[in-house]
């Protein structure tokens, strides 16, 4: 492992919460030129629901349902999304043959502190990647646990490629999605999605440590309406981010 031991200042920017995604509110006017004005690494996904959003060395690739990977265009827009000019301060290379699990629990050990948001990159051979990939959706929206039952899953296998996303702290829970959340696209930059499972043959973990963030709310009539607090924010949480 390596580290710089320097904790210094760090801007994560996000248009929107996890909770009003949740809600069904899918439209917002942020483009995908004005999301990458605030950085050139992230997460998210784009109005309607079309597709999964990936942000990587400041392109935007829009990963849809039909197995797709395009560039997405700037006029594109996003309902929901993170992003930070990702600068790494720790480095691990990876035991061999990591699940998910074993992966987030050795990323864990490397975080000088639980309390910040951590952008996150892992890059290196997979023996199998799992993914899901949701489904543009038609109005009236659907609340976001039953838009991704249309979910398209997918699993690739012996496969390059890298993971993009964030490590949150649980306290972020309806702001963002606590833990890891990511996605990931293959070096060919021809398949993607959001991430379910994974084992990972051999690779390593960057971590960039962010200490602020931006958040940007919409002005939309949906927003304002939108249902923020629900008493089962956990169980929808779980549902959207593990399609258990």
């Amino acid at each position: 492992m390596s580290t710089t031991g320097v904790v210094t200042r760090h801007e994560v920017f996000q248009t929107s919460l996890m909770s009003a995604l949740l809600d069904g509110v899918y439209e917002d006017e942020m483009t995908i030129g004005e999301l990458l004005g605030h950085g050139g690494f992230g997460i998210g996904t784009f109005n309607a629901l079309d597709g999964e959003l990936l942000v990587l060395g400041g392109v935007a690739y829009q990963l849809r349902g039909d197995g797709t990977v395009t560039r997405a265009a700037l006029d594109e827009r996003t309902p929901y999304s993170v992003v930070t000019n990702f600068v790494p301060h720790i480095h691990a290379e990876f035991p061999a043959d990591v699940t998910r699990t074993q992966a987030s629990v050795f990323i864990d050990t490397l975080l000088p502190s639980q309390n910040y948001m951590y952008a996150l990159r892992i890059t290196g051979e997979f023996s199998s990647v799992r993914t899901r990939t949701v489904v543009k959706q038609e109005k009236p929206y659907r609340p976001m646990v039953e838009a991704t039952d249309d979910d398209e899953i997918r699993e690739v296998d012996d496969v390059r490629g890298t993971i993009v996303g964030f490590r949150t702290p649980l306290y972020e829970q309806g702001i963002s999605v606590p833990g890891c959340h990511v996605h990931f696209i293959d070096d060919d930059r021809t398949r993607g999605g959001h991430v379910l499972d994974f084992e990972l043959r051999h690779g390593e973990v960057e971590l960039c440590l962010g200490t602020d963030l931006q958040l940007r709310l919409p002005l939309t009539s949906d927003f304002q309406s939108a249902d923020l607090s629900p008493e089962d924010l956990q169980r929808q949480l779980d549902k959207t981010e593990s399609h258990a």
